[in-house]
């Protein structure tokens, strides 16, 4: 038998030994649950949606006034894109005018999926960038020329430094207008 067929052979071996071995000892789920008063909890299949669109363009590049997969996208065309497809809400496309936006601001601590997260990238108080909240402490976001969209985390010093806001843009009364 040639050194490449037992290579296979033994490939097999090893893979069909894992399938049939026992999973290693689960570790216990930890969920992190934003701690939200009653009236502003709500559970919205839009917002799954979302959740979704957000991380299904993982990967795709940053382009500096991107709004499309196939174009690329920057920071606010990445978070309209997502609105618009998955809820059906047309947002402004700058961050500024983002930030602006009627609707509850939202404090770190009481974050849902979906509430868009503002940063000020170059200091001061002046919003440079924003992402989408998906939950657990994480955000998806189009960072910077050269990188690609990408999940990242709030616990990042950087990102902690940077911090602004948070805007709820899902909420019950624009569900109602859907």
């Amino acid at each position: 038998m040639s050194f490449t067929v037992r290579l296979v052979v033994a490939s097999l071996a090893v893979l069909l030994a894992a399938c049939s071995s026992n999973p290693p000892p689960s570790r216990p789920k930890v969920v992190y649950r934003p701690v939200v008063s009653a009236p502003s909890q709500f559970s919205s299949p839009v917002a799954d949606d979302v959740l979704v669109r957000a991380i299904g363009l993982v990967g795709t590049p940053y382009r500096w006034g991107g709004n499309t997969p196939d174009s690329g996208f920057d920071c606010s065309g990445l978070i309209g894109y997502v609105y618009q497809g998955a809820a059906g809400i047309t947002l402004p496309r700058s961050t500024r005018d983002m930030i602006n936006l009627r609707g509850p601001n939202i404090d770190r601590s009481q974050l849902q999926t979906g509430d868009l997260v503002f940063f000020a990238t170059a200091g001061g108080s002046t919003v440079s960038h924003a992402g989408i909240y998906v939950g657990e402490g994480r955000f998806v976001h189009a960072p910077a020329t050269g990188g690609t969209v990408k999940l990242d985390s709030l616990d990042k010093p950087y990102w902690q430094k940077a911090w602004l806001n948070a805007k709820r843009v899902i909420t019950p009364s624009n569900l109602a207008r859907q």
